[in-house]
């Protein structure tokens, strides 16, 4: 195996690797085991594996609410996975660790998942994850073992600076079916100096066989989906949550569906179930359709909906601002994205007022959706990104 992301000087440094259990991370392990580096396995205990569904003492019951958290059958950190990546330090003859974050999971993760819905927002706990439970977390847990970087299976790659005074620069996966760099905006300099991205200079085909050439029996491990804490339908999930913490049920007709001239077109089942430019599921029969969700009016409790054109913004209004080298781009125009799969598109940034960046879009976009990531590029650099508040109509 080639050394594809090896910095410069760090032969024999230790590093910790977080372990998911999938034949990312491992062959990340593997990778680094080859080109020489002292390598820890650590996998995040996420649940209470206790119960059968694994929502028993641990993160069901780590706060007053009572809201319980399922390690699903196929979702990621499931007990499987713990036990995969345990196999797989064996054969690489590594240490493994077990941190137990379960409470932090939950606070930082799940219920920010949680409160984002009640809020009108539709949530990336992707990119939350990634923030606080990887590169805060376990970063400082790396630290405490004396490790000089954390690793990860991420598709995405690091650019040691060139010269003094210059910064790293975090850069997209080579495979850009596979590119992760959308996830890791929120990375600081500080971060990116303590972090390596092994596979992010391969291919997913090249991770699988490099995998089978180890023997590594997670060569051929399926993709876990997308929210590790939901298996079906994240409607039901909130559902039950929301009912365990009101003491009443959540999950029968609440308010009502209107066009956007106020008119009533049908009923909804929560707000929380629906998410912008959403076409299934709408308890429409004015047959005037096909509608899509338009936004929610929470102090109204209604759903507002329209036709498909409706959807498009000429640009959004974002939070949380998040600028990878320590300070906004100078450059008049950037490729954003407004979602993990969006192809891009080119913008222009306003002034930075309040906290807040208008962003303005060279063509109009479909589905701003407030809540979700925005992430600016320049070619294959990430420039920084932040959190969307509300879309600008086109």
């Amino acid at each position: 195996m080639a050394d594809k992301n090896k910095k410069k000087g760090v032969a024999a440094k230790k590093v910790v690797v977080a372990m998911s259990g999938g034949v990312d991370s491992s062959v990340a392990a593997a990778l680094l085991v080859e080109q020489g580096f002292d390598v820890i396995g650590i996998s995040m205990q996420l649940w209470d594996y206790s119960e059968p569904d694994g929502s028993g003492d641990g993160a069901g019951d780590s706060s007053d609410d009572g809201v319980g958290v399922a390690a699903t059958a196929g979702s990621c950190c499931s007990l499987d996975d713990l036990q995969d990546a345990r196999r797989v330090c064996y054969k690489l003859g590594i240490p493994f660790y077990v941190a137990n974050l379960e409470e932090v999971f939950k606070r930082e993760v799940v219920d920010y998942f949680i409160g984002s819905y009640l809020s009108g927002e539709t949530p990336n706990p992707c990119v939350k994850c990634n923030d606080v439970m990887k590169f805060q977390v376990l970063l400082q847990r790396a630290r405490e073992l004396d490790a000089d970087y954390l690793a990860t299976g991420h598709y995405a790659r690091i650019e040691t600076p060139a010269a003094a005074g210059d910064g790293y620069r975090l850069l997209k996966g080579v495979d850009s079916n596979k590119d992760q760099s959308y996830f890791l905006f929120t990375m600081t300099q500080d971060q990116l100096a303590r972090t390596l991205f092994p596979v992010g200079d391969i291919t997913k085909d090249e991770v699988r066989r490099l995998a089978a050439k180890v023997g590594l029996k997670v060569a051929g491990k399926k993709e876990s989906q997308e929210i590790c804490f939901i298996d079906g339908d994240y409607g039901e999930f909130l559902a039950d949550r929301l009912e365990q913490k009101a003491g009443e049920p959540q999950k029968e007709d609440t308010g009502d569906i209107v066009d956007g001239t106020g008119r009533i077109v049908g009923k909804h089942k929560g707000l929380f179930r629906y998410t912008i430019g959403q076409r299934r599921g709408l308890d429409i029969k004015d047959g005037a359709g096909p509608y899509y969700v338009l936004g929610t009016d929470l102090e109204s409790n209604r759903l507002i909906v329209g036709k498909d054109e409706e959807l498009f913004a000429g640009g959004l209004i974002c939070r949380e601002l998040n600028w990878i080298s320590g300070a906004a781009p100078d450059l008049n125009e950037v490729t954003v994205k407004i979602r993990y799969r969006h192809q891009g598109v080119l913008a222009t940034l306003g002034d930075i007022k309040d906290g807040e960046l208008r962003v303005e879009f060279k063509e109009p976009q479909r589905s701003v959706t407030p809540g979700q990531a925005v992430v600016f590029y320049n070619g294959d650099q990430v420039l920084g990104g932040g959190w969307i508040n509300r879309a600008i109509k086109a």
